[in-house]
């Protein structure tokens, strides 16, 4: 991958453009750079910096967009390199919690409008004319019948000093691209024909191989290692054991020329384990947590109806494996890897081997998917063991089987609720009582307080009490797209599906009465039926809301015979700057919706996991795959979060839609 290396002046980047001024920028004269994130050559040719990683949700898509909008050029006219780890240059890098969108859109426009309005004052000086005559246009500024490209203007542009020129966003109301439809991924070619570079193909020269023997059960660590037979085997060049405390997971690494190499000496290692559970069985774990639920509140009324969800582990099984790329000398680290946050990253590896930070360097991939498991470095931290061993680049390789039974999983959860109903069956009051765990993975989460922020989002009108305990994860637990709103809102809605039925209600109409008639969620859920339509002959509906990260959606899902076979979607995200990119990230969500509803769970019997692959990890087939239908609503709301927002509906909907009884997830089969 090419990044620039120049140096650029900047500060915090989330909410301001970091100008370089002229002289100080280290570009050639041959090339313009206002700022970190765009910068044009003597020919014209614009480059634009993702600051953030992409891992499937288009980031460099929107970067695109984003610049060539501003500039007054196409998609295909700008270049998107991906940045490095650095926050000091480019700001928070983190990619969760819905935020590419939401920070990216104000910060490149801007860059990109500062290097236009540059390019046009440039153009204007040579003129001789009032910039106010001037416009940019397809790569060049025009004023009259006179012309000049963009880049015979780079050494006038970035001789000008950026803080004297006016800088102008472009309105929407004169968008060309943001918020049309029919612009696809800029990087979709590449990735559909196989040319693109994930971190599982970073090979630097020289570089070795790295397979880790994983705990054999649950919290074991290593008693002894035998590693005779594994050294025998050719290619292999060095064994270590990995310490859990600085290395990730722990285990023993067998380090070799090439993957099948090392897979055959991982196979002849021969490794004792102590510690740990070894009888830990995932049932008990939940009848734990459902013994451990808080009491019901006193109810201002008889309650009508209660109800007990019991929410299973889940793996993230993103399509690219865990993967990471090290290479440790005395100078210096530098790693390549598929991370959500480079920046981070690179903090977190400087402290973690006392390390300079102008020392460390961390390339971010193309990623194959993360739902929030990319965010922890343990990969990462066994490459560089690796490479410490080897005195080489070392590519640590998770399998399949690895990556499936040493997640770090969705916790599980058992909700009760309960509620007081009017007279015509709505409800009037709730209680939500839930018991789960932690993300292992972050103490910041053992807070009650705080799984609830993160899981309770109920956008109804009914009063009520939301208690929250928490017990001690039994394995490693961590981020799942949702996080806690997916367990939250499933039972919420799962619920207040169960009360209309019960009623007679229409289920749409139920939750009109439950919003504001002003409400963005509430113009969401008309957009969707109005979409949906009739319930077709012999089709089972179901209906569910969601409201977070800026963002509003409704869900209404169509089964026929206990399989789902239509969803509407009807999204409001303020602007829809990638409208394509809306609609992929609510089918994403509808798919995770159907996997983890219709079978997916990870379950633990004798101390170990189950699940090996997709083979027995039931994630939906492509014949499973209901038609989505995605209505994206005008709004002038600020622009919202979206990679999260459709799970948490969608598989309420989904699961009511089947017509079977919904008494956890998935629907129909033993949970835990």
């Amino acid at each position: 991958m090419s990044v620039s290396r120049r140096a650029f002046l900047g500060g915090a980047l989330v909410v301001s453009v970091p100008v370089v001024l002229p002289g100080l920028a280290g570009a050639t004269p041959a090339e313009f750079a206002p700022n970190v994130f765009v910068r044009l050559d003597g020919r014209g040719r614009i480059t634009a910096t993702a600051p953030k990683p992409d891992s499937g949700q288009g980031v460099r898509t929107l970067v695109a967009l984003l610049v060539a909008e501003e500039l007054m050029v196409e998609p295909d006219d700008v270049r998107v390199d991906q940045a490095p780890g650095d926050t000091a240059r480019f700001g928070s890098q983190g990619v969760g919690n819905s935020f590419s969108a939401r920070q990216l859109h104000e910060p490149l426009r801007r860059a990109a409008a500062t290097a236009r309005c540059l390019l046009v004052a440039a153009a204007a000086r040579r003129w001789g004319v009032p910039v106010e005559e001037c416009s940019a246009r397809d790569g060049a500024v025009h004023h009259g019948r006179r012309v000049l490209r963009y880049g015979s203007l780079v050494r006038d542009a970035a001789a000008l000093d950026p803080a004297t020129v006016p800088v102008e966003l472009t309105p929407p109301a004169r968008w060309r691209l943001l918020g049309r439809t029919g612009s696809g991924r800029v990087d979709a070619k590449a990735i559909v024909t196989g040319k693109a570079r994930y971190g599982i193909d970073t090979r630097p020269p020289g570089s070795l191989v790295a397979v880790v023997l994983r705990p054999q059960w649950i919290g074991a660590v290593v008693d002894s290692v035998h590693d005779g037979a594994a050294l025998a085997v050719p290619g292999v060049v060095a064994v270590t054991a990995l310490d859990p405390a600085t290395s990730g997971q722990g285990g023993v690494a067998v380090i070799a020329r090439s993957t099948p190499e090392a897979l055959r000496g991982r196979a002849a290692l021969r490794v004792t384990w102590r510690g740990g559970t070894p009888t830990a069985d995932s049932r008990q774990w939940l009848a734990e947590l459902e013994a451990a639920l808080p009491a019901a509140p006193a109810a201002p009324g008889p309650v009508a109806f209660e109800a007990t969800y019991r929410l299973p582990l889940l793996a993230h099984a993103p399509m690219e494996p865990m993967n990471s790329t090290a290479h440790l000398t005395d100078t210096g680290l530098t790693v390549w890897t598929p991370t959500q946050d480079p920046g981070s990253l690179r903090s977190t590896l400087a402290r973690q081997f006392g390390l300079d930070p102008a020392t460390v360097r961390v390339e971010a991939t193309l990623t194959g998917g993360a739902f929030g498991r990319r965010i922890e470095p343990d990969p990462v931290l066994e490459a560089v063991a690796c490479s410490r061993v080897a005195k080489a680049p070392v590519s640590v390789l998770w399998t399949r089987d690895d990556d499936m039974r040493h997640d770090s999983y969705r916790p599980m959860s058992v909700h009760r609720l309960s509620a007081v109903v009017d007279a015509s069956g709505v409800p009037t009051w709730r209680a939500h009582a839930v018991a789960t765990w932690p993300l292992s993975v972050l103490p910041f989460f053992n807070n009650p307080a705080i799984v609830k922020a993160s899981g309770d989002h109920f956008p109804y009108g009914v009063a009520g009490q939301v208690d929250v305990v928490l017990r001690n994860a039994p394995l490693r637990t961590g981020f799942w797209r949702a996080v806690y709103a997916g367990h939250f809102q499933y039972a919420e809605e799962c619920f207040l599906s169960e009360l209309g039925h019960r009623a007679g209600l229409d289920q749409v109409d139920l939750r009109r009465r439950l919003l504001p008639a002003d409400s963005r969620l509430r113009r969401a859920l008309d957009a969707a039926a109005a979409r949906a339509g009739a319930t077709p002959s012999g089709a089972t509906r179901a209906v569910a809301c969601h409201d977070d990260y800026g963002s509003v959606i409704a869900v209404i899902a169509d089964a026929v015979d206990g399989r789902v076979r239509r969803v509407t979607a009807a999204v409001d995200v303020g602007p829809a700057l990638h409208p394509s990119g809306v609609r992929a990230q609510v089918e994403g969500g509808v798919m995770d919706a159907v996997s983890t509803v219709s079978g997916a769970q990870i379950t633990v019997r004798d101390g170990r996991v189950v699940q090996s692959s997709f083979r027995d990890y039931a994630w939906a087939r492509i014949d499973q795959a209901p038609d989505v239908d995605v209505v994206i609503v005008p709004s002038d709301a600020p622009v919202g979060g979206l990679g999260e927002l459709a799970y948490p509906p969608a598989a309420a909907a989904v699961a009511v839609a089947t017509g079977r009884p919904v008494t956890g997830m998935p629907v129909g089969v033993e949970v835990g």
